[in-house]
């Protein structure tokens, strides 16, 4: 239902670009939520988009560096991750959940993707 890519090793200051495909149900009918968990942390969410009107939210851990976008035509999800920080190393997922609003409640977010690993280190 949703694929994960584009994860790497990249140096502090860095950039990336992850994307996440997405199969299966209505793309317009869900928000789509880019998720990370590095070692001995909780899962959190870093970023959002609605379905529909593309309302996205942002973590503050990651406002003005990161940004999410869609393309609708592609069922096609991307978090554009620059200046990035060795805090920000983590296994990033891309998840997805019914309803135009921003959800931080895992068990909300129906699909999960298989997760892409995010290294940032000099």
């Amino acid at each position: 239902q949703l694929q994960a890519s584009g994860g790497g090793l990249v140096q502090p200051g860095g950039s990336l670009r992850l994307s996440c495909a997405t199969s299966g149900f209505a793309f317009d009918e869900y928000a789509i939520g880019w998720w990370r968990q590095a070692p001995g942390k909780e899962r959190e969410v870093i970023s959002c988009i609605v379905g529909g009107d593309g309302r996205t939210y942002y973590a503050d851990s990651v406002k003005g560096r990161f940004a999410i976008s869609k393309d609708n035509a592609k069922n096609m999800v991307y978090l554009q991750m620059n200046s990035l920080k060795v805090e920000d190393s983590a296994v990033y997922y891309c998840a997805a959940h019914r309803g135009s609003y921003y959800s931080r409640d895992a068990p909300s977010y129906m699909y999960w993707g298989q997760g892409t690993l995010v290294t940032v280190s000099s």
